[in-house]
């Protein structure tokens, strides 16, 4: 059986920005789904303890008043959704994140930041991820266009309602990992724990070529040396400093 035949964890924040080192969690979302049972959402709304910049609420519909007024102490939301992702991790359950790196390393400084164990301290080396983004740039590299969760939903001829939502956004992440499976024989038919190891490299990779091509444009240079080529999250103990 391949992987994205059973059960997979979707995962998704919204968040006050886009510094993973800084930004804060506003909503986030855990859903299960697929193995034939029915579709598991989870979702959270955390009060950040900072005010949410006008256009991160552009962008996901929440204010800093609504998360005031309706949102949990963001270490809460932390510890559960922390907690959540191990124990799909430790049920041998891949998790599907679109752009890996910064979900699960802003993840992982917010665990930091309330004094919560951080997931990769928790589960180790058992954590299995499905990057839809890095696969199929690794499948199909030279399309054309941008390849955000809504253009790889328009590709793959796949619904997205409600985009920039975490639970919308989660469950599409899942449905275009499993459409990739379905398309690319080498990704259904590599094992979960290779494919793991496979990404990192494609990751890397693509990094790589990303910075060269920074590099090499006029008045970019200097963006060059901010990629990272982590992955699935940027570890703590590598954070650069000024």
């Amino acid at each position: 059986m391949s992987w994205h035949t059973g059960r997979l964890v979707g995962f998704d924040l919204e968040t006050t920005g886009v510094d993973v080192e800084a930004d804060r969690i506003v909503t986030a979302c855990i859903v299960g789904c697929g193995d034939g049972q029915p579709v598991t959402p989870r979702i959270w709304l955390a009060d950040p303890g900072i005010d949410i910049p006008a256009e991160a609420t552009a962008v996901h519909g929440i204010s800093t008043e609504q998360a005031r007024a309706n949102g949990r102490p963001a270490a809460e939301v932390v510890e559960d959704i922390v907690h959540a992702l191990a124990e799909a991790v430790t049920d041998g359950t891949p998790i599907v994140v679109m752009n890996a790196p910064y979900d699960l390393t802003l993840l992982d400084r917010e665990a930091r930041r309330y004094g919560v164990t951080p997931l990769a301290d928790l589960v180790g080396d058992e954590l299995r991820v499905i990057d839809p983004r890095v696969m199929d740039k690794a499948v199909d590299p030279y399309r054309p266009g941008r390849r955000r969760l809504t253009d790889l939903c328009a590709h793959y001829g796949l619904r997205l309602d409600a985009a920039h939502t975490a639970d919308a956004d989660a469950l599409a992440a899942c449905r275009v990992a499993w459409v990739l499976a379905e398309r690319w024989p080498q990704l259904r038919g590599t094992a979960l724990d290779q494919l793991h190891a496979v990404q990192r490299q494609w990751a890397a990779q693509q990094a790589a070529s990303y910075a060269g091509y920074l590099a090499r444009t006029p008045g970019r240079e200097h963006e060059a040396a901010t990629v990272r080529p982590e992955w699935p999250l940027v570890p703590h103990q590598s954070r650069r400093t000024a």
